[in-house]
């Protein structure tokens, strides 16, 4: 297993960690302690038009921006479950604010298939997937978008040409939509993704689930970059998903 083999790695070769080097674990006791908890509105700036209200709870600087980074380019899957708890305390938030009481699925951007052969997983999916353990019962995670060729990479590009760059890059995958539709109940959908820029990525996984009738509540982000402006600080404690928050593990 992937997993048991970093495991192994980082004790054979010892690490240190992403907040402050030293020795040991990837997140040490202290930085994990020190770790946002809070997620707030986080808006584009400019907002894209008819962009959801999009949740973070962390800004992307610092530790956050590390365990994004260490997780997605380095393969480090022992930050799996912090990213899945500051996911899950995003989509917390989003629920707490704009939803109500029913059921809540989680779906993550993709990537493009290329980028997940290159980096051997997918960050993403990953991440949410822990959100979801962590949230419980009432949160499923379903991948129900798939990326279309064509895109490319976003690194450099402006917020008009990001939206450009992405414009119909994203569809609804059959196989699970008819899955979900069997269930007959309504459920509250969220986006995930790893870090908000511009907007353009939510607004096209926003538009690609709209365009086969499935309305988005809101999205939900690990972290924001400085161009976002805040909104009203909201708890994103987990008793409305009946289960109490899990103690903190290292």
């Amino acid at each position: 297993m992937p997993s048991l083999r970093d495991a192994a790695v980082d004790l054979l070769l010892g690490g240190s960690c992403l907040g402050c080097g030293e020795p040991g674990r990837l997140v040490c006791r202290p930085c994990h302690d020190a770790l946002p908890t809070l997620a707030t509105p986080h808006w584009p700036s400019p907002p894209p038009p008819g962009l959801v209200t999009p949740y973070a709870v962390a800004a992307y600087d610092g530790l956050p921006r590390a365990l994004v980074l260490g997780h997605k380019e380095h393969r480090l899957l022992a930050l799996t479950p912090v990213l899945g708890r500051l996911l899950a305390c995003s989509v917390a938030a989003a629920v707490a604010e704009m939803g109500g009481p029913g059921p809540v699925l989680l779906v993550p951007v993709p990537s493009r298939p290329a980028t997940v052969r290159a980096r051997g997983h997918d960050p993403m999916l990953a991440t949410a997937k822990a959100a979801g353990a962590v949230l419980g019962r009432r949160a499923d995670v379903v991948p129900l978008l798939r990326s279309r060729p064509g895109v490319v990479d976003q690194a450099g590009l402006d917020a008009g040409h990001r939206r450009a760059n992405l414009s119909g890059s994203m569809a609804v995958r059959a196989r699970p939509l008819r899955a979900l539709a069997r269930r007959g109940r309504r459920v509250q959908v969220v986006v995930c993704d790893d870090v908000l820029t511009t907007g353009s990525t939510a607004l096209e996984a926003q538009r690609a689930l709209g365009a086969v009738g499935i309305d988005v509540l809101a999205v939900a982000v690990v972290a924001a970059t400085a161009r976002r402006v805040g909104g009203v600080p909201v708890h994103g404690d987990y008793s409305g998903f009946g289960v109490p928050p899990s103690p903190r593990t290292h």
